[in-house]
C-alpha cells in the first residue's frame, strides 16, 4: 500500500531551486570533478532535508533533491514502497529532446492515485542536505502527464498537466502491487555508474542504508557486518526478490504470519489480519475505512529462525516514534497477511537492502 496524504502533502509542498549547476542551496555548483572515481568501492551518504535533529525521530517521510537530467532540482519523497523515479514531465529540462521508451503508468494504491505518462530515458542525480551528490546512469523514468484515480481512492483528484510530482522509489517486491513496471532497472539506488549489473556485481554492491537521518546509496561487503540479516527468496518471473516475512499479532492473540513492507512514503500502517484477530477492536475513520482502535497492542515478531525486526506498539501512543499515525486494516480479511511498517520503523531500526545478495538487514538505531 503505498502514499497516505501526509506523504503527498511533502510532494505538493515540493521546492523548486532552480537549474541543477546553480542549486547553491546544495553546494552543488558545479559538482566536482572526478567524484565518482574517488569513491570507487564506498557508498555516499545523503542526508534529508527533514533530518530530525539529534535523537529526535523522523515523523514524516524523509525528502532528497532530484533533477532529471541537467534541470532543475526538486524536494523530492524516498520511497521505499514503490519503484521508480516519477516527475511532473512539466519539471523535465527539453523533455522532447529525451529518448521516449514508451508509455508508463504507476499506481499508489494507499492514496489511488494513478500516474500516467511515458517513459523516457535520463541520468537522475540525487542530492543530500549535506551537498552529497549521486548520478545514475540513464535510467527509466516516469514523466507524468495527467493523474488518474482508482474508484477507491482515498485522496485524490484528477489532474492533467499536473505540478509538483517528485517521488524516489527504491523498493523491490512491488511489481505485484498496481506497480508491474516498478523493476529494478528503474531503481536510481541500483544504478549508479561504478555498481556491477545483476549477476555481475562490483566492489560497490547495489543496495543501501537508511537510517533516520540519511540514506547511504551502495554497499561494500563490510558494511552489511553490524546487521542482523535476512535472506530474501528469489522472484525469478519478476526479476526481483520476494518480500520479507513477517508475523503480526493483534492485542496478544496468536500471530498471522505473512509479509512485510519496509516503507518509507508513509505514516499510516496498512494491515491485513484474518478478521478473528481484529473482533471489537476497530472502528470507521471519516471515510469509512476500518481502523484499529486506540488502546490497541500490534506486535511485529520474525518468523521462527529469521532474524527479521521484532517490536511492538499500542495505536495512539503519541509518546512511540515507531507507533504509526494510524493502523489502517485492508482486505476485511481476504487477503494474505500483511504489515506495512511506515517510515517510523527508523526510528528503532536501520534499514539494509543488498540486492546482490538478496538480504535485507536491521540493526538498532543509534541515538
Amino acid at each position: 500500500m503505498k502514499s497516505n496524504e501526509g506523504a503527498w502533502r511533502a510532494i505538493l509542498g515540493f521546492r523548486s531551486f532552480g537549474p541543477l549547476c546553480c542549486a547553491l542551496v546544495f553546494a552543488a555548483c558545479p559538482l566536482p570533478a572526478g567524484a565518482d572515481g574517488e569513491r570507487a568501492g564506498r557508498g555516499v551518504s545523503l542526508t534529508f532535508f527533514n533530518a530530525p535533529a539529534g535523537a529526535d525521530p523522523l515523523l514524516r517521510p524523509p525528502t532528497l533533491g532530484l533533477a532529471v537530467g541537467s534541470g532543475e532540482v526538486h524536494r523530492a519523497v524516498l520511497d521505499t514502497g514503490s519503484t521508480g523515479v516519477v516527475v511532473s514531465a512539466t519539471s523535465i529540462l527539453n523533455i522532447d529532446d529525451l529518448p521516449v521508451l514508451g508509455p508508463g503508468r504507476l499506481t499508489y494504491t494507499s492514496s489511488g492515485r494513478i500516474m500516467q505518462g511515458r517513459y523516457v530515458l535520463s541520468a537522475v542525480t540525487v542530492i543530500g542536505k549535506n551537498g552529497a551528490t549521486i548520478t545514475t546512469r540513464p535510467i527509466p523514468v516516469l514523466a507524468v502527464d495527467s493523474v488518474d484515480c482508482l474508484a477507491s481512492a482515498r485522496n485524490c483528484e484528477p489532474r492533467e498537466r499536473p505540478r509538483g510530482i517528485a517521488m524516489l522509489g527504491v523498493g523491490f517486491a512491488r511489481e505485484g502491487d498496481r506497480q508491474r513496471a516498478g523493476t529494478p532497472d528503474k531503481n536510481p539506488f541500483l544504478n549508479l555508474p561504478e555498481m556491477g549489473r545483476p549477476g555481475q556485481p562490483s566492489a560497490l554492491r547495489r543496495g543501501y542504508i537508511l537510517t533516520r537521518q540519511q540514506v547511504q546509496v551502495g554497499v561494500a561487503p563490510q558494511d552489511t557486518a553490524p546487521f542482523s540479516t535476512v535472506r530474501l527468496e528469489s522472484d525469478p518471473a519478476r526479476d526481483d526478490w520476494a518480500p520479507p516475512q513477517a508475523c503480526i499479532s493483534v492485542a496478544r492473540r496468536p500471530p498471522a504470519c505473512g509479509t512485510l513492507l519496509v516503507d518509507t512514503g508513509v505514516t499510516s500502517m496498512y494491515l491485513s489480519v484474518p478478521a478473528t484477530q481484529t473482533t471489537d477492536m476497530e472502528h470507521m475513520n471519516s471515510r469509512g475505512e476500518p481502523i484499529l482502535a486506540d488502546g490497541v497492542e500490534v506486535a511485529v515478531v520474525p518468523p521462527e529462525g529469521a532474524r527479521a525486526p521484532s517490536y511492538r506498539f499500542v495505536v495512539g501512543d503519541v509518546a512511540n516514534p515507531l507507533a504509526p499515525e494510524r493502523v489502517i486494516l485492508v482486505g476485511e480479511g481476504r487477503r494474505p497477511p500483511f504489515i506495512n511498517t511506515t517510515v517510523r520503523l527508523l526510528n528503532g531500526y536501520d534499514y539494509l537492502y543488498d540486492a546482490d545478495a538478496g538480504m535485507i538487514g536491521f540493526r538498532p538505531a543509534r541515538r
